[in-house]
């Protein structure tokens, strides 16, 4: 993969059907397997042919776009070769995939927690989204810290967590719960070696205890005022 500090040329979008077409050349050999030989259709099979073909690599190709997309999309976290302090960052996940789909991978930023103080730095942090860019993604670190446990109060496993759907919070020793999004990536580290993983159902309710308590009559989980509950985890 390679690093570039500042912002580098992108392809012209008419380069990307070429790129297609090199990337999947080495599959074309499948058509000898076709049922058929090309002396034996007509113009018109020869068109729905080539528009299949077409329909084929397209889809591919966006196939690949959208995994790479995915890969580099979300919050990062790195170590700030400046200050040897966590920082959170955000690459140009659309620019990081439609270089990767030519065969080498740049990164540039597209934010970072010490912006704008910052903003001319050198960008070495990048090495370390090159290098490995799954261990940045704030999801996947939280996801690695929740597997195996189990939620702080219904002690329920948390279980498999999908993206999309209902997401496990953090609860915080004020007794307060924390969805992923209100955790400052720079600080997740900090956060997650007092936070105690809690359930979505529960972090659900102690919202809205929370905000209306006069609405609710809980009995099955703790109190949330002075009263001590000793957490379950795995």
């Amino acid at each position: 993969m390679v690093v570039h500090p500042v912002q580098s040329y992108l392809p012209p979008l008419w380069h990307v059907p070429l790129l297609v077409f090199n990337h999947l050349r080495r599959i074309a050999c499948v058509v000898t397997v076709l049922p058929f030989t090309i002396s034996d259709v007509n113009m018109s099979n020869m068109a729905a042919v080539l528009i299949a073909v077409a329909v084929i690599l397209s889809g591919f190709a966006a196939w690949r776009l959208l995994s790479a997309w995915l890969k580099y999309r979300g919050r990062m976290v790195i170590t700030c070769p400046e200050n040897q302090k966590p920082a959170g960052i955000s690459v140009d996940a659309g620019h990081a995939a439609a270089t990767a789909f030519s065969g080498a991978t740049e990164f540039r930023l597209s934010d970072c927690s010490r912006w704008p103080e910052r903003a001319d730095c050198g960008r070495q942090c990048l090495q370390q989204v090159a290098e490995s860019p799954e261990n940045c993604l704030v999801r996947n670190i939280l996801i690695r810290w929740y597997a195996g446990k189990s939620c702080a109060w219904c002690d329920r496993p948390i279980g498999e967590i999908r993206l999309g759907e209902r997401q496990p919070a953090l609860l915080m020793p004020d007794r307060v719960s924390l969805t992923w999004a209100e955790i400052p990536a720079e600080k997740l580290t900090e956060v997650l070696g007092t936070a105690l993983p809690i359930c979505f159902s529960c972090h659900t309710a102690n919202a809205l205890v929370r905000t209306h308590p006069e609405l609710v009559i809980d009995r099955s989980r703790p109190m949330f005022s002075g009263t001590s509950h000793r957490p379950h985890t795995s």
